[in-house]
């Protein structure tokens, strides 16, 4: 192993020369919370009582790598293992099918209580939790949930958003920390539908009533996401952009916030193109950190261009503090871990390579006109030494080094994944 401090301090000196405080820009992305998905560790399936754990909804989950968590507590065994890897401030984000009643509970019946193993373990290790309602891989999603035509079921899953803001709730005061629930739902259709605007209004009349009925929960902030279209719904999905912006616009709340999920969009469409917009007119934006490879395929996040691009947005525009990152990505062709620890380093590479850039010097050249110097810049940093800082930081951090945490993980897999049926 190199010399990390001497690197370190050749890069400070580096980054010195433009202005840059390399220590500053550590302390920022330590402290800058991601909340870390647990669905990575068994593919999404849940741990609630029910026999049918195929997924729904436009979700697909690809491959059938050995280890996959069975229930709760492997789940938080794995979740552990990965953390020791993952630099920086930490939260965890579980979906309401994570539930862990000793008995079936219907997802319209779920209560705080159902959780608490979840709330028990963040409490001791100190973290916040986030949380989303599952509106998918249920009987009744097959046909629409909060925009179904039938009643009842609309209700059903109106009853599961109200729970599941209560139970957000719970969540904020047992870990003193805010809870963000991220509502999205699957509906849509594989064909364009003659009836376009009906979905849509009981979308929002769903969204309505689920708000109105919990409008005295506290320390929960909302996201609203959408999506492009899913396997199923491949020409018509009900929560479009267009419908998710109108209804955060319109709802006008501070709890409401719009959610950008860097794979549901066109491929060409960049998440990193649109945050400017969105900040125009909200003070904060929840993100999702994936990696779509022409769909929304969540793809163990990469440290590539677009991942980047965001991340420079944000601190650019100054609003990375008012922006709730969090990590969605499942993989089941690999080692489970591996891809959390390697997705979660590079959420956090990125942000910190962000910080280390001279972005009030290059809005300076900006705002004077010179835009050549402002392009001999921006390219000159792709190249600034970055991974000296980054090794460092994550030296600092105890949490490996390069690729140090990589045989530990194998470790892990060798102990303990390889033994599980």
């Amino acid at each position: 192993m190199y010399d990390v401090k001497k690197g370190y301090e050749a890069a400070k000196e580096f980054y010195a020369q433009y202005g840059i405080d390399v220590d500053e820009a550590i302390r920022i992305a330590d402290e800058t919370p991601i909340s870390m998905h647990c669905w990575q560790g068994d593919d999404v399936g849940g741990t609630e009582l029910k026999e049918d754990k195929s997924l729904t909804g436009g979700i697909q989950t690809t491959g059938n790598y050995p280890g996959k968590a069975r229930n709760g507590e492997e789940l938080r065994s794995d979740i552990e293992e990965a953390m020791k890897f993952i630099p920086g401030n930490l939260k965890m984000n579980i979906h309401a099918n994570y539930q862990e009643a000793d008995h079936f509970v219907d997802r319209n019946e779920i209560a705080p209580e159902h959780f608490d193993k979840w709330v028990d373990w963040a409490v001791e290790k100190g973290i916040g939790l986030d949380f989303n309602p599952t509106y998918f891989a249920h009987p009744k999603s097959e046909n629409g949930t909060l925009s179904a035509a039938d009643e009842d079921v609309r209700k059903f899953w109106v009853e599961h958003g109200i729970k599941c803001r209560q139970i957000g709730e719970y969540f904020y005061k047992k870990t003193g920390k805010p809870c963000v629930i991220n509502h999205w739902t699957p509906d849509g259709d594989k064909e364009v539908p003659i009836d376009t605007l009906g979905p849509r209004e009981r979308l929002k009349k769903s969204y309505d009533e689920i708000f109105e009925a919990t409008k005295d929960v506290e320390g929960v902030i909302d996201g609203i996401e959408s999506k492009v279209f899913g396997i199923g719904a491949e020409s018509y999905t009900v929560g479009s952009h267009e419908f998710c912006m109108g209804y955060v616009m319109k709802a006008n709340k501070d709890h409401i916030i719009m959610t950008l999920d860097d794979g549901h969009y066109h491929p060409t469409e960049m998440v990193s193109g649109k945050l400017s917009s969105i900040f125009t007119f909200a003070d904060s934006v929840l993100l999702h950190v994936t990696r779509p490879v022409r769909w929304d395929s969540d793809h163990v996040v990469g440290f590539d261009d677009e991942t980047k691009a965001i991340f420079e947005e944000l601190v650019r525009m100054n609003k990375l503090q008012d922006t709730y990152v969090a990590t969605d990505f499942f993989d089941a062709s690999i080692n489970r871990i591996a891809a959390w620890v390697i997705g979660l380093r590079n959420t956090r590479k990125a942000m910190l390579a962000a910080l280390l850039q001279p972005n009030a010097y290059m809005k300076e050249l900006e705002a004077k006109g010179d835009v050549s110097a402002r392009l001999a810049y921006k390219e000159e940093f792709k190249a600034a030494p970055f991974a000296l800082v980054w090794d460092y930081y994550c030296d600092q951090k105890g949490v490996g080094v390069s690729l140090d945490w990589l045989k530990d993980v194998q470790q892990y897999e060798k102990d303990v994944l390889s033994k599980r049926a």
